[in-house]
């Protein structure tokens, strides 16, 4: 069983509702498993984690603030989190609205740090985006992220 991080920020709930959809998922799957908001996650938690999943709102195409923060903070843990697993997913108003940008940038900051990231050859390649509340088809791709999530862990 390994040690998860689903961390997020949320404004409207959307982001929140994908992270416990994930969180209920790798729950289900066996694993341990920390759901926290972002203003409750320092650099400790992710290095206390074997993989970390990271959830944010798209604002101006990129990640919240909030999430942001997070990773500039952990500058000071540079090389400690090399080999984790990694993933992100976000929510957006519309299509088009910016969502893979900002998986993408999550992404690229969790490759810095030598974080093991695995995409998706179906449905969301880059990791589980919304437009607005999850819908059935969010939804689904939340638990298909979830359940490959916890099948790349036992592989590392």
């Amino acid at each position: 069983m390994s040690n998860i991080l689903v961390a997020f920020y949320s404004r409207t709930g959307n982001t929140e509702k994908m992270a416990g959809i994930i969180a209920d998922e790798l729950k289900a799957k066996g694993q341990d498993v920390s759901l926290k908001a972002m203003d409750n996650v320092n650099v400790d938690d992710l290095l206390a984690a074997d993989g970390v999943i990271i959830g944010s709102p798209t604002y101006y195409g990129t990640m919240a603030a909030q999430v942001k923060r997070l990773f500039d903070e952990s500058v000071k843990v540079h090389g400690k989190l090399d080999g984790k697993a990694g993933g992100a997913f976000s929510s957006a108003a519309n299509i088009a609205g910016g969502n893979e940008t900002t998986v993408l940038d999550i992404i690229n900051a969790m490759f810095i740090h030598g974080f093991i990231v695995q995409g998706d050859p179906e449905g969301s390649h880059y990791g589980p985006v919304a437009i607005g509340a999850p819908d059935e088809r969010a939804v689904k791709e939340c638990k298909r992220f979830a359940d490959r999530f916890a099948n790349l862990l036992s592989r590392i």
